[in-house]
């Protein structure tokens, strides 16, 4: 018998289905080290260097919108080339541009580097989460899954702004010079991810411990009408996402928190993010399970649009604890988007379609988080937060409480019941 498999057949502790989902996770987990500590600190140090609100919002919004809408051709090509090992190494490799922010501070030479690092994700994300939700799926669970991967995963978003509180502590200071020295800082990181995923690369194909995955010609199936339901779900709820760019330029420029308080900050919302993704994974299992099909998993999501409602009033007020509350809040929200969303498009995508649904998926993500980030940079600009206040719960009201979210749990039973 398969060492960590028990009697009924069923996946044990070290089932081949969980040490790859383990292995993504380690692997997600180091790259967070690396992206999401300079997440945490970009909005802060572009205002250090001069630039306004409306243009953060702007290039972090493009940047968003790219590292999205390309896993639109990331998708079609690892399903129709199935290198997914591929792509994962080009796409995390060029994380090496985030430690290179460290040499320069000419701002236009940022924005080309942090878009760069937004293009590698889009690069690696599709063949990924392919891979992951294909090992899970009648195995483990797919919310089990993503939520665990997400949990690891933001183990690493918690653990890397502190490069940045620690290197602000150590030195008293909180000038470009300590933000630069956080972003070399982050190679250590970078390294070990890359010799980790060589590493779990050997031991996948090496062990064997999943199908290699064949070449597919694309098949005359079509995506089905309850994926765009949700895509459209998506789109909505997530245009009203108010997103940290945002957030943390409001922090910095406020004066309600220091440089070396943000990043901290960040990093205990990514601590519940890590949380929250295990709890809402395994809802989302234990409610399809019960619901007899997809459409009872669904339900999980009725809760977004509410949380992401409460954001603005929380995170863009002058409050600390009010913003420190919105955060946490944020991190909520963010380990749905991460775990449910994604876990969502496996249940609605045939196999041989599963790499082009999470890339149309993601490019509507994508194109909600660009306008959101730049609409809201932009009022936020203009001193406009009560307009913010009111166009989320306008776009959270029409996704949650409105008719998208009928159609789409409709839909969903529509797509599941016999013919």
């Amino acid at each position: 018998m398969r060492q960590g498999a028990d009697r009924s057949g069923k996946p044990g502790r070290f089932s081949p289905a969980v040490t790859v989902i383990i292995l993504f996770g380690l692997i997600s987990m180091l790259g967070d080290m690396v992206y999401e500590s300079a997440r945490s600190a970009n909005s802060q140090y572009f205002s250090l260097l001069g630039v306004t609100a409306a243009q953060v919002g702007l290039v972090f919004g493009i940047g968003e919108f790219l590292g999205y809408c390309l896993r639109l051709l990331a998708g079609l090509w690892s399903d129709k080339t199935g290198k997914q090992w591929l792509f994962m190494f080009v796409g995390y490799g060029m994380l090496l541009v985030v430690p290179l922010m460290g040499f320069t501070r000419d701002w236009n030479w940022l924005v080309v580097l942090i878009l760069m690092e937004r293009i590698g994700k889009a690069l690696r994300n599709p063949a990924k989460d392919t891979v992951l939700s294909s090992v899970a799926q009648g195995q483990v669970g797919v919310g089990f899954a993503f939520g665990l991967q997400e949990a690891l995963d933001q183990a690493g978003a918690f653990l890397g702004p502190l490069i940045f509180t620690l290197v602000f502590t150590l030195s008293g200071a909180q000038g470009a010079a300590q933000y630069q020295l956080s972003y070399k800082l982050l190679i250590l990181p970078f390294l070990a991810l890359m010799f980790f995923l060589y590493y779990s690369y050997r031991k996948v194909e090496g062990g064997r411990l999943i199908e290699r995955m064949k070449v597919r010609e694309f098949r005359s199936e079509r995506l089905r009408g309850v994926f765009w339901r949700y895509t459209l779900f998506t789109l909505v709820c997530t245009a009203g996402f108010v997103n940290f760019s945002t957030t943390g330029f409001h922090m910095k420029v406020s004066g309600l928190f220091t440089d070396r308080e943000i990043p901290f900050i960040y990093a205990l919302a990514m601590g519940v993010d890590a949380a929250a993704a295990l709890l809402i994974g395994k809802a989302y299992d234990a409610l399809k399970k019960r619901g007899g099909g997809n459409a009872g998993g669904l339900r999980v999501m009725a809760g977004i649009p509410l949380m992401t409602a409460l954001l603005p009033f929380l995170t863009l007020s002058r409050s600390r604890w009010a913003v420190i509350t919105g955060m946490m809040l944020f991190g909520v929200v963010m380990g749905a988007h991460e775990t449910v969303m994604r876990s969502a498009i496996s249940d609605l995508t045939p196999f041989s379609k599963r790499g082009t649904g999470y890339g149309v998926f993601n490019t509507a993500y994508g194109l909600a988080l660009m306008l959101g980030a730049a609409v809201m940079g932009w009022l936020y600009g203009l001193n406009k937060v009560w307009l913010i206040q009111a166009l989320v719960v306008l776009l959270e009201a029409g996704a949650g409480a409105g008719y998208l979210f009928l159609l789409l749990m409709r839909g969903a039973k529509e797509d599941e019941s016999p013919a």
